[in-house]
């Protein structure tokens, strides 16, 4: 069975090798886990899986391999009637009177009680002390008040629930889900390049002590201090329908400004046009001339376009295609000049890529970015790293 389990584990793309099989191995027969189906799972997963981003791929071949060993104790909701947790009369107790509430005592008794309450309540309740129901002092069901008890269903009020028996719904843990702050710092790590500039303001070891040794005093050397060389120019289009994926560009924005000295960053809304600006409010008062953003930085930048580019069709090909004025030349146009003075362009899409196909303007920018548009996942953003990474020709 565990040469099985291997084996489905590298099919799923989890790299398993024979040593981690033999160290599960060692764990068990020394006994390092007790002996239940629970503590197994998070032996062999804390073994195997190396990276969060796999966890669920884990969890799909453990269920697999060893189907029915694990129980499925308190994940399914009890078998109590619906219409019967429904609170339609939450009773509220002042300090003293909570006072006098009385715990039923140790886990063991609740639990029991529980299940002769279980066993001998017909019918639905609410208020009361004893039976399982809404509002009250019972320590069984939910929107009451008890020391101790069993919440079942409903919402935590009070947070003295010492079980709750409420189907449990978590959610699986995969490297195509959306990022935070921290994956994506650890993503543009990729695009690194360090180089030593500027003053030489760090004390460089290594040559003060090889100097003091063959000059027979001290010889101080200093050195311009490391730094990322990378330089990236970071275009985000903003309002309309970037609206629901404010957040994400947010974590993405103050990652690139904490990994990249060499940023410069602006505005736009769905297509670049002849202007660009730094400050929304001030949009149309404080706007920068695409052409002086081209002259102004070099060819060595990378270039990342954020957004979700969905628009008319033609605010991209069509002068006058822009929603908010009128522009002399084409949306597409100015694309073209971007990618043509910067060879190390991308796109990120917080967009599903599976939704991508479905919107025309979508795949026009696609096309317009030499197919360099990646998803803002994960494994997109890495993929998009790799790509501005590649020596450009």
């Amino acid at each position: 069975m565990f040469f099985d389990f291997v084996d489905e584990l590298r099919a799923a793309g989890i790299p398993a090798s024979f040593k981690e099989h033999l160290t599960l191995l060692e764990a068990l027969d020394r006994e390092v886990i007790e002996q239940s189906p629970e503590a197994f799972y998070y032996l062999s997963r804390a073994t195997f899986v190396k990276d969060e981003g796999l966890l669920d791929r884990f969890d799909q071949v453990f269920s697999k391999v060893f189907k029915g060993i694990m129980s499925d104790y308190g994940q399914n909701p009890v078998d109590v009637p619906e219409d019967w947790l429904k609170a339609v009369a939450e009773k509220f107790l002042s300090p003293e009177e909570m006072e006098q509430i009385k715990s039923l005592g140790d886990w063991d008794e609740i639990m029991d009680t529980l299940k002769k309450r279980l066993e001998e309540q017909k019918e639905q309740h609410q208020g009361g002390s004893k039976w399982i129901g809404t509002g009250g002092t019972s320590p069984f069901g939910n929107s009451g008040y008890n020391p101790e008890g069993v919440r079942i269903g409903g919402e935590s009020r009070h947070k003295r629930a010492i079980k709750v028996w409420d189907k449990r719904e978590f959610k699986n843990l995969d490297n195509t889900k959306e990022l935070g702050t921290r994956n994506i710092k650890m993503a543009l790590r990729r695009l690194r390049r360090f180089a030593r500039e500027g003053a030489a303001d760090q004390l460089d070891m290594d040559a003060t002590i090889e100097g003091t040794a063959k000059q027979g005093w001290l010889d101080i050397h200093m050195r311009p201090e490391r730094r990322n060389a990378v330089k990236l120019l970071l275009f985000l289009d903003v309002g309309g329908s970037m609206d629901p994926f404010i957040k994400i560009t947010e974590e993405l924005f103050s990652a690139a400004t904490t990994e990249f000295k060499n940023l410069e960053f602006f505005y736009f809304h769905n297509c670049l046009y002849e202007g660009v600006w730094k400050d929304n409010r001030r949009r149309w008062q404080e706007r920068t001339k695409t052409w002086d953003v081209l002259h102004k930085y070099g060819h060595d930048y990378k270039v990342v376009f954020v957004g979700d580019a969905a628009m008319s069709p033609y605010e991209i090909t069509h002068p006058g295609g822009s929603v908010e004025h009128m522009n002399e030349e084409a949306g597409a146009t100015w694309m073209q000049r971007v990618t043509n003075t910067y060879p190390a362009t991308v796109w990120l899409n917080p967009v599903p890529e599976k939704q991508w196909n479905y919107s025309q303007s979508t795949r026009v920018i696609k096309q317009l970015v030499n197919d360099r548009m990646y998803p803002l996942t994960l494994d997109g953003l890495d993929d998009a790293m790799r790509e501005l990474s590649r020596k450009q020709a």
